[in-house]
């Protein structure tokens, strides 16, 4: 057994299992240290924050720039994004930066329901104060990065489109996460290829959000509540189909999602 700064004991595997990662803090190795979870909580709110100022933001600045954002770098920026704020802080809050991610590991039985609410409305806040930022910093131009439906698409549809996209994003989060399949924070690479892929078809649809914060966020503050609440069910009911496909890839959770959905992405 070992020591964290704390006096906690850890089992000695469990240290060498994380390798170079030993010397990292102790919010790193215990995600159930309560007294840390602001840590996590703030990783939580700041990478959401950075995904919502590019996802969204890319339309204000093409609106702004009078078109000199195309759609392909619209939906490769957020993707490349999401790839970089799992690197530098998936190991503190596992990088989940959607309510649905958070609400399918959960399911899962990856992690704690306790820590669910906070994550969510962590999450909305995170949002909320992206599309605050663009809008004192750009006015209320390209309906703030909120995402719509397409001419002709329904609400009905964009549920439908909105959980078959993210029916695989979460798909790919859980695979990546599990047991063999486990690829520590090269699912980064995974996951934001999904998003750019996404993006490249269903983009000029749905707007791809796959994420009700990140939809929340430009719509209150943009107030075009067009077809908001196929941007919160089309999403959670993905994720929920996920899981069940989870459960039948892959059997009960494994310890290894566990770790990557709480932080630890070695």
């Amino acid at each position: 057994m070992t020591s964290d700064p704390d006096g906690l004991s850890q089992p000695h595997s469990s240290v060498l299992a994380r390798g170079s990662h030993a010397s990292e803090p102790r919010w790193v190795h215990n995600p159930n240290l309560r007294r840390d979870e602001w840590r996590r909580l703030f990783s939580e709110f700041f990478g959401t924050f950075l995904l919502v100022v590019v996802a969204a933001g890319a339309p204000v600045v093409n609106a702004v720039s009078h078109g000199q954002v195309p759609i392909d770098a619209q939906v490769v920026a957020p993707a490349l994004m999401v790839m970089g704020i799992i690197y530098f802080m998936g190991m503190v809050s596992g990088a989940h930066l959607n309510p649905a991610v958070t609400l399918s590991f959960a399911m899962r039985g990856n992690f704690p329901w306790r820590r669910v609410p906070a994550y969510l409305v962590i999450q909305i806040f995170g949002a909320v104060v992206a599309a605050l930022l663009l809008r004192g910093l750009f006015g209320n131009v390209g309906h703030l990065g909120a995402t719509l439906p397409g001419p002709g698409i329904s609400s009905g549809k964009v549920v439908i489109v909105e959980a078959l996209l993210t029916l695989g994003l979460v798909s790919v989060i859980l695979g990546t996460a599990s047991g063999a399949r486990n690829v520590g924070a090269n699912a980064a690479i995974a996951v934001a290829g999904y998003i750019a892929l996404a993006g490249m078809w269903a983009a000029p649809i749905t707007g791809a959000s796959m994420n009700p914060a990140r939809s929340f966020g430009p719509q209150l503050v943009g107030g075009n509540w067009t077809s908001w609440w196929a941007y919160v069910v089309g999403p959670l009911l993905g994720g929920a189909i996920a899981v069940g496909v989870a459960w039948i890839l892959r059997g009960p959770p494994s310890e290894s999602a566990s770790s990557a959905a709480q932080g630890d992405l070695q």
